[in-house]
């Protein structure tokens, strides 16, 4: 196999000109630690770079010399803050704060990020390929127009004749899913997102909810066209999620075709049907139905 020079590879971008390029690092879902962003500050005074933060959580050293390319992508591994990825391959994972932060948060979107960044990063593709984690349906990512988008969800349940009336979840939802009727709350689950506020909000702890869930959408795009992913299938676990983003990646890396985006290749490969032998492959205890 040929080794690729470093000036070809995804986290190499030319700038305008050539005279210089733009390096992109690895940072999976944003997270550095102080002793790796002072290296980085470090490389970059000693390349005489300035430093670029990325939308997709990460860092780019800008305006650097391309004869130097191969000494400052050794000093960034060493940091611990390697070159990432760009072009035609599994870019840098994005993920929210989740549960560790976030108090809307339904899973732990870090954890989960990083292992897709363990098990899928920087692999080669015949399209761009970006995926996304949000904990909840607050979408701070904008994990749905992604390629793959991975969304924290909840199902509420009022227990039965316990509830008071108050109206409080009826202030929270943004949804307006919810109503008072004859002093009891009714759900309009054409209404709902699942995004689990009017658990939080209820103040005498009526409103529960069945275990999270990951929603799971192929197909989003931003871009001067954006489109909102399709949603594929909603699974129980991440070790779920990483079984269909495995099988997602395998089917575009097969029938996908370069100079044409994910998104605006979909009906020609003929997705519905990818989407059922998906769903057929998995045990109908890894899912959730209903989302």
């Amino acid at each position: 196999m040929r080794k690729v020079p470093i000036y070809e590879k995804g986290g190499v971008i030319s700038e305008l000109g050539a005279e210089y390029c733009t390096v992109r690092l690895r940072i999976p879902a944003g997270l550095i630690t102080l002793d790796q962003m002072e290296g980085v500050v470090t490389i970059a005074r000693k390349y005489q770079a300035d430093v670029h933060l990325t939308t997709r959580q990460t860092m780019e050293l800008v305006h650097v010399d391309p004869v130097k390319l191969e000494s400052l992508v050794s000093d960034l591994a060493e940091n611990g803050t390697p070159i990432g990825a760009e072009k035609a391959e599994i870019v840098n994972i994005t993920a929210c704060p989740g549960t560790e932060r976030c108090r809307y948060a339904m899973v732990d979107s870090i954890s989960l990020a990083k292992t897709l960044d363990e098990k899928f990063f920087g692999k080669e593709m015949p399209v761009k390929f970006r995926i996304a984690v949000s904990s909840c349906p607050n979408s701070c990512v904008s994990e749905r127009l992604n390629e793959i988008g991975i969304t924290g969800v909840v199902r509420p349940y009022r227990v039965p004749g316990t509830c008071t009336g108050c109206g409080t979840c009826v202030q929270y939802c943004k949804e307006k899913a919810i109503v008072i009727k004859n002093g009891q709350i009714v759900l309009d689950e054409g209404k709902c997102v699942h995004c689990g506020m009017c658990i939080q909000s209820c103040p005498f702890h009526i409103i529960k909810s069945e275990p999270a869930a990951y929603h799971i959408t192929i197909g989003g795009k931003r871009g001067r066209h954006p489109r909102v992913g399709y949603h594929v299938v909603t699974v129980k676990t991440p070790e779920t999620v990483v079984k269909v983003v495995e099988l997602v990646v395998k089917w575009v890396y097969r029938k996908a075709w370069s100079d044409s985006l994910l998104p605006d290749q979909l009906d020609i490969l003929d997705f519905e049907s990818f989407k059922k032998e998906l769903v057929a492959g998995l045990d109908e205890e890894e899912m959730v139905t209903g989302y």
